[in-house]
């Protein structure tokens, strides 16, 4: 990673962040070899992200001829605007704060029904919160049969935050300061960990 000091090595960090994010985007290989994009549910278990595509389509074809993915999760924090810098003149001083996991692996369409019927339940769980209720699904459940599973498993992994780790302590709490009073959303997510930066 060029920017080491945005890099995050922290691991349970990067599991956190995998297991609470509900949405991402995969990268597959067309067959016209230009990169195919697409968003999908999915959910961090036992290491490997899983997710539900329809039996037939574009992603599940590119997958069944070459298996090698990327598969990106990102989260938006506050964007620092002009109006901080107080120079309208200096386009460059806005800033998007976020965090961003990007994996590399192998892609394979789940056949075990038992791996297959425990990935689903745990991405419906995912999506639920702790006081809602779902009936389980077996594999007796209909839609287990109509949807296909496809599991990536992890080669390789980055992780990078971009929370002004260059600035000085002073400027960090400076820009807390002004997301605080600002009051956007994410702003007061983004102060609190723009503190922890110097914890």
């Amino acid at each position: 990673m060029k920017r080491k000091h945005n890099q995050i090595t922290d691991q349970r960090f990067i599991d956190t962040f995998l297991g609470k994010s509900r949405i991402g985007r995969l990268a597959t290989i067309g067959s016209d070899g230009y990169p195919y994009i697409t968003p999908v549910n999915y959910v961090y278990l036992d290491g490997l992200i899983y997710f539900h595509c329809a039996r037939a389509g574009e992603k599940l074809d590119n997958i069944r001829r070459e298996s090698r993915v990327c598969f990106q999760v990102d989260q938006p924090l506050a964007y620092l605007d002009l109006a901080f810098a107080d120079n309208h003149e200096k386009p460059c001083a806005v800033t998007q704060f976020y965090h961003c996991v990007i994996i590399r692996g192998q892609a394979k369409v789940v056949e075990n029904i038992e791996e297959k019927v425990k990935a689903l339940n745990a991405l419906v769980s995912s999506h639920q919160d702790d006081q809602q209720h779902f009936e389980e699904i077996t594999e007796q459940t209909p839609p287990v049969r109509h949807c296909e599973i496809v599991a990536v498993r992890v080669e390789s992994m980055t992780a990078k935050s971009e929370l002004a780790q260059k600035k000085s302590p002073e400027e960090r709490a400076r820009i807390a300061t002004y997301l605080k009073q600002r009051n956007l959303a994410g702003d007061a997510e983004t102060a609190v960990l723009l503190y922890s930066e110097d914890e």
